[in-house]
C-alpha cells in the first residue's frame, strides 16, 4: 500500500477508483451518496446509485464493481452514524479479493472514514496496511 496526495479523478481511466460509501437504500431504491468521493463520483455517473441500491438490496453492504472503473467500498452502515472500523478492515479484504479475482494492478482509495468521517488516519492506515498490497494506492486530496 502507497500513500500519495492528490485528486482521486486523476486515475480516472488509468487505475479502479474506490468511492467510500454506506449501506442506506431509499424507497425509491437508490444507494445514498451522502458526500465526498461518493457524491463526485454521482456527479460524473448518475446512474451509480441506482446500481449500488440494487446490489445493497440483493447482496447487503459489500464491496461491489459499480462500472466505469468505480467500486464501492463501505465504511458504515447509513450515513448517520460514525465509520465503523470493523466494516472498513471487512471492505479491504473484499476489495483485495476483487483486486484478485478481476486481475486490477492499480487501485485508488480515499482514506476511508477520515474526511468526513471523522475518524484518524493512523488508526485506519493500520487497518489497511494487513489487507491491502502495492497494488493499492491511498490518496488524500
Amino acid at each position: 500500500m502507497k500513500e500519495i496526495i492528490g485528486n482521486i479523478w486523476d486515475y480516472q481511466d488509468k487505475a479502479v477508483i474506490a468511492i467510500t460509501t454506506n449501506g442506506l437504500v431509499g424507497k425509491t431504491g437508490l444507494a445514498v451518496f451522502g458526500r465526498g468521493c461518493a457524491r463526485q463520483a454521482k456527479e460524473r455517473f448518475p446512474d451509480l446509485p441506482a446500481r449500488l441500491g440494487s446490489l445493497i438490496n440483493t447482496q447487503g453492504n459489500h464491496v461491489f464493481y459499480l462500472g466505469n472503473g468505480i467500486v464501492s467500498f463501505p465504511v458504515e452502515h447509513t450515513p448517520y452514524e460514525t465509520p465503523d472500523l470493523r466494516l472498513i478492515k471487512r471492505s479491504a479484504g473484499e476489495l483485495a479479493t476483487l483486486a484478485d479475482k478481476e486481475g486490477w494492478r492499480l487501485v485508488i482509495v480515499p482514506r476511508p472514514g477520515c474526511g468526513g468521517g471523522g475518524l484518524d488516519w493512523r488508526e485506519v492506515k493500520s487497518v489497511l496496511e494487513s489487507c491491502l498490497d502495492d497494488r493499492f494506492v491511498i490518496i488524500s486530496q
